[in-house]
């Protein structure tokens, strides 16, 4: 199905690293922070992690250009790929460890994995120029998400299963039962990262000195900075992705607290996390065809849509089956509108500097991490009401829209291919 048949290991890498998006940062840690490591406080445990989310993100969206700089210099993408998610999985695998009342501590490690998780997706983004052909891009990416959705999914579904009854596991209850999740995830993560291990340059060369790369890789991030002003769709692109991924990071980090801010019981969240999952991954997968039957940036366009109405259709959502019914559509067009948005931005950077150009990609993703919860927050302050602040996402895709509307693909992959 691809020429380079390392293109599965990449895939089999969001298998492997959605289950700690799906367990730990969506569902299980704000649980267990609110009602064991930080109990009797859940607006002071709300606005930490709030505040731990967003140092974590803002230091890896400072670093990332920086990182990738150097992984395009010593030729070890996979290598620092490994590295990150390392200290992503041990991060978890600790979080085991934290007892009552340590909020501290276990913000710190949560704060440690979520570096770990997004700077090693620096380096997963830019393998993908590197191990797919170019004629496979579209599909590649549409079926990492994919990968990524079931995966995560299926070990989120066992841990759903362990929590609601933690007997049959022989646990003692519902908390040791999202303590061992903790614990799962971080073996699950390690063992389907293994494969990328085993590829060509994997590891770092010792040509050079690490203090002679760095330098060299500072002074290439510099260069890339100039180059991506100069290119006129890669930095249009960037600022249409900035928007609009935004308000899809926005939705994934805040459903769950909206919901139970309008009174959904937290069951019936998770279930609908677990529903996004489902949906996600054939979904996904549907996108990669539709991109390449109908056009990848029609395809694009069609998911921003369907965002800006479920964001209209949340502000005014009264129950449960509603929740449920919009978790559905959030899934249908997740992956793909992430993925498509990959691809569009491989075929519009050099090949060579594909790991730099990806850290600024990814610098953009983490800067809309921060910006998108704090218009939420601002906008409920302002007005006093959650649904006008829900729905002030909606600004975010329009302003994305009208943005990618200004991006010529064409011409930017003819520039890219040039250099």
């Amino acid at each position: 199905m691809f020429r380079d048949p390392r293109v599965w290991r990449w895939i089999l890498y969001d298998w492997a690293e959605s289950a700690f998006a799906t367990t730990v940062m969506v569902a299980f840690f704000p649980i267990l922070l609110t009602h064991y490591w930080n109990p009797g406080s859940p607006a002071a445990a709300f606005a930490r992690l709030g505040m731990v989310s967003g140092i974590a993100a803002l230091a890896i969206a400072l670093v990332a250009p920086l990182l990738g700089a150097l992984a395009d210099r010593a030729h070890a993408r996979a290598f620092w790929l490994a590295g990150f998610a390392g200290l992503g999985i041990l991060s978890v695998l600790a979080l085991d460890l934290v007892g009552r009342g340590q909020w501290f501590i276990a913000l710190l490690l949560f704060g440690l994995a979520l570096v770990g998780y997004s700077g090693g997706n620096v380096f997963y983004n830019s393998l993908l120029l590197h191990w797919c052909d170019p004629a496979e891009i579209d599909r590649a990416s549409c079926y990492g998400y994919g990968a990524g959705y079931l995966g995560g999914g299926l070990l989120f579904a066992v841990n759903i299963w362990m929590v609601m009854d933690p007997a049959r596991f022989g646990l003692a209850n519902a908390l040791s039962a999202m303590r061992v999740a903790f614990v799962d995830v971080a073996l699950w993560w390690g063992l389907f990262t293994l494969p990328v291990l085993f590829t060509r340059r994997a590891h770092l060369p010792h040509s050079a000195g690490f203090a002679k790369i760095v330098r060299s890789g500072w002074q290439q991030f510099r260069s890339t900075f100039r180059e991506v002003r100069k290119l006129r769709y890669v930095s249009a692109f960037l600022l249409s992705y900035w928007c609009y991924i935004d308000g899809v990071n926005t939705i994934i980090k805040m459903a769950v607290s909206y919901g139970l801010t309008l009174g959904f019981p937290s069951s019936s969240l998770i279930v609908a996390i677990l529903l996004t999952q489902a949906v996600a991954f054939p979904a996904a997968l549907v996108y990669a065809h539709l991109g390449v039957r109908w056009g990848v940036v029609r395809a694009l366009y069609l998911g921003i849509g369907i965002y800006m109405v479920a964001t209209v259709a949340a502000a005014f959502m009264t129950n449960v089956a509603e929740f449920y019914a919009l978790a559905a559509v959030v899934g249908l067009v997740q992956g793909g509108t992430q993925a498509l948005s990959r691809s569009l931005y491989a075929r519009l950077i050099p090949k060579e500097k594909s790991a730099e150009f990806f850290g600024f990609y990814g610098m953009i993703g983490k800067f809309s991490a921060i910006v998108g919860p704090f218009l939420v927050a601002l906008t409920e302050s302002w007005t006093g009401n959650v649904r006008i602040a829900i729905g002030s996402i909606i600004v975010l895709f329009a302003l994305g829209t009208v943005l990618l509307h200004r991006v010529d693909f064409r011409v930017g992959q003819l520039v890219a291919d040039s250099l």
